[in-house]
């Protein structure tokens, strides 16, 4: 299965760890993927929540993406995985690991 494949090539190209479990739910129709990611002190603290489902056809359906990150009060939740790369796209300071080349600080 390849879901959220265009967000693990995401992660991979910024140096972030993730870690990956299924969970099925016994009373709900929908299965669960739990994408992990933003390790600190040996814990993953971030992680993306997919809801789906399987079409009559056999093919994966997302109906819900949900990213929770670290101490998150409200989780934010996304229709597609092209809604959620622009999110992190625009927001990838806050959890990619540091690069080496660090710019000109106040001294230039």
């Amino acid at each position: 299965m390849l879901m959220l494949r265009r967000t693990k090539n995401f992660l991979n190209a910024h140096g972030v760890e993730y870690e990956k479990e299924h969970v099925n739910p016994l009373m709900v129709p929908e299965r669960v993927y739990v994408l992990k990611f933003g390790k600190r002190d040996g814990e993953f603290l971030n992680r993306f929540i997919v809801e789906h489902s399987y079409t009559w056809t056999g093919r994966d359906k997302i109906n819900k993406i949900t990213l929770r990150l670290h101490g998150q009060k409200h989780p934010r939740e996304f229709a597609n995985e092209a809604k959620l790369l622009q999110y992190l796209e625009k927001h990838a300071d806050r959890y990619v690991k540091k690069q080496g080349n660090k710019k000109a600080g106040k001294n230039s």
